[in-house]
Parts: C-alpha cells; structure tokens; sequence
C-alpha cells in the first residue's frame, strides 16, 4: 500500500457546499412544457396532413392541416407568455445562427407558423383542389341522353365566397404548396428541434440525454398527431391518424425506456421525485393510448379514450422533461460525479455540444 493511500483516502463526491454547481432552468409552468407540446403536435400534423392529402384521405388532411395551424399559432402565443414580451420574439429573428438551436427554432416556428397558416386558409376557404374531382350535376336533363359529367374547376365554400377573385384564383396554389413544404421541410424539424434545445444546455439530465430526446418527442409528437386526427376525423378515413398515433406511441416507449436505462446516474431524476411521477403517468397514457388504437375503429368511446389518453401522456412528457432537467441541475452530483469518471477515462470533462447534429 503507497504512502498516499495510508494519508489521503480515495474522495467520494458528496456535495458542492451545498450549492447547485449549475443554475436550474428559469422557464416556468405551464408555459414552456405546453409550447413544447403544441410545437410537437403542430410539425407532426402538417407531416400527417401532407401524406393524407398526397394519399387521397381529404378529411383527415383537413383535420391535420387545421391542427397544424392552429397549434403552431397557440405554440406560439405560449412563447410569448414565457418570453414576458412579443418584442423578444421579434428581436430573436434578427440573429440567423444555424448552429445555434435558439436562433433556429424561432426561425422554424415563424416560416413553419406561417406555412401552416396559408394551408389550413386554403382547407378552410375549400379552394384547394381535391384529389377527386367533384362533378357537377344539372338542375334537370334535356334530353334523355346520359349527361356528360364535367369536373368542377375548384370546390368552393361560403367562406371563398367573400374572397376577393385574385385571393381565391391564388390560394389553391399557395396552399398546396405550403402544406408540402411544411409537411417536408418544416414539420419534422419543428417536431424534433425543442429536443435539440434542451439537449445543447449544460443540465445534465437533458445533455445526457441527447440522442435519446429527439426520438422521443418526435414519437410523442406522432402520438398527439394521430391522437387529433383520431378525434376530429370521421372514424372510415381516420385509420392512417391510428396508425401514426400507434407508431408514435411506440416509438415515444422505447426512446424513454433507452433513456433510462443508457443515461445511468444521469437518468435518475426522470423516475424518482415530481419528474419520475410524471414519467410513469406519461408513460401509462402513452402505452394505454397506442393499445386502444389498433382497436379504436370500432366505436367512438374507444376513439376518445384512445386520442385524450394519448394527448394527456404527450404533455406529461413535457412537463416530466422539465422537472427532470430542474431536479438534475439542482444536484450538484449529477454535473460534477459524471464530469470526474469522463476525466478518469480520459475523456473531456463536458460532451461535445449535439447542436452540431440536427435530427
């Protein structure tokens, strides 16, 4: 035995003076947990909207395409409210930073907000164009010869009616083209990117975490997707919106089952304490939701168990996150216990920031 050991025994980490080593997250309930959510629903919806309208599925694509709108723009008024100020917002767009997650993410939320917006105008104006054409029927027939049917140049509603002419002859155009662009381009990353947010802090809970998290909300936005689809959607064309919400429910289960059980010290914040509580509920709802799915074609009351299940364990997820990445940064172990075996094995102290990596 060295003359060291007999003098100096091998220190245990035990506190850092009693002081969290790391400030906690000054976002507030429910807030930033709900924008997280909505964010979530918004990208997944337009992902579900696009691929129901490509698909010929017109109701849910109507469905999804007024939630992504309408989530995006709730999301959005959530934001503010955490910001304090509407000005904040705005003066985050003046920075265009893409390795920055904060500078991308409000750039999302406002192309991916106003996407969404010309989308659902077109769905509820109903002058875009279906992918059956209607036909249009005569008041009576002249002669006994069968009419020759002719498609109708657009579907139009009462609400294109009060539209000027030009609005109306540009909006089947600008929303078809808006509701791809957003169910391509800018619903996935508004699906995933809140994930990146909270991954690039330093709470330990949340950097730990960061290949685990963007699976998971992107599964639980899949969830509460197919969860609204389900709901608002006539049951015969609402079967792709139970199949996402099944394969979100799925997806969200295994990522936070690999999350717990990958992330070691670091992982215990999300099954003990508020968080873990959370956890669990979110995780029953998840699971119990994506199971009444496969059978919730059968009736209504298994359509609206199956959808509030889902919707109630998407946001549980969000609030169980937050107080998981509280509880980690007020534990001065979890920052400093882990930063001490990556130094043992040669290893950097902190783990090279994931905003470089975009899901």
């Amino acid at each position: 035995m060295t003359r060291e050991r007999e003098m100096v025994p091998e220190a245990e980490f035990r506190s850092y003076y009693g002081q969290p080593v790391i400030k906690p997250p000054v976002w507030h309930e429910p807030h930033m947990p709900t924008y997280l959510y909505l964010g979530g629903l918004s990208g997944a919806s337009s992902v579900m909207g696009a691929a129901a309208r490509l698909s010929g599925y017109g109701r849910l694509a109507r469905t999804a395409g007024v939630t992504a709108a309408l989530g995006a723009t709730a999301g959005a008024v959530f934001l503010v409210a955490e910001l304090g100020r509407p000005e904040r917002f705005l003066n985050m767009l003046r920075v265009f930073k893409p390795t920055s997650p904060m500078s991308m993410g409000s750039w999302i939320l406002a192309v991916h907000s106003g996407l969404t917006a010309v989308a659902a105008a077109s769905e509820v104006a109903g002058a875009r164009p279906v992918s059956r054409p209607a036909v249009a029927r005569p008041a009576f027939r002249v002669t006994g010869a069968r009419p020759a049917s002719r498609p109708a140049a657009r579907p139009v509603s009462r609400v294109a009616g009060y539209l000027p002419s030009a609005v109306a002859a540009v909006l089947p155009l600008a929303g078809g083209a808006a509701s791809l662009i957003a169910g391509v381009a800018t619903g996935p990353l508004m699906a995933t990117y809140t994930a990146v947010l909270l991954a690039d802090t330093a709470v330990p809970a949340w950097h730990e975490a960061h290949r685990e998290l963007p699976f998971m909300f992107a599964g639980s936005a899949l969830a509460s997707a197919g969860a609204a689809g389900m709901l608002a959607t006539p049951r015969a064309e609402a079967g792709p919106a139970r199949a996402v919400a099944v394969l979100g429910a799925a997806v969200e289960t295994a990522a936070g089952a690999v999350l717990e059980r990958r992330l070691g010290l670091a992982g215990e914040p999300y099954h003990q304490g508020k968080a873990g509580r959370r956890m669990r509920a979110a995780r029953v709802l998840t699971a119990g939701g994506g199971l009444l799915a496969t059978v919730a074609g059968r009736s209504r009351a298994l359509t609206a168990l199956s959808g509030l299940a889902l919707t109630a364990g998407s946001l549980l997820v969000r609030f169980g996150v937050l107080e998981a990445g509280r509880a980690s940064a007020a534990d001065p172990k979890y920052t400093v216990v882990p930063q001490r075996r990556r130094l043992a094995a040669g290893e950097p102290a902190s783990l090279p920031p994931p905003a470089r990596t975009w899901p």
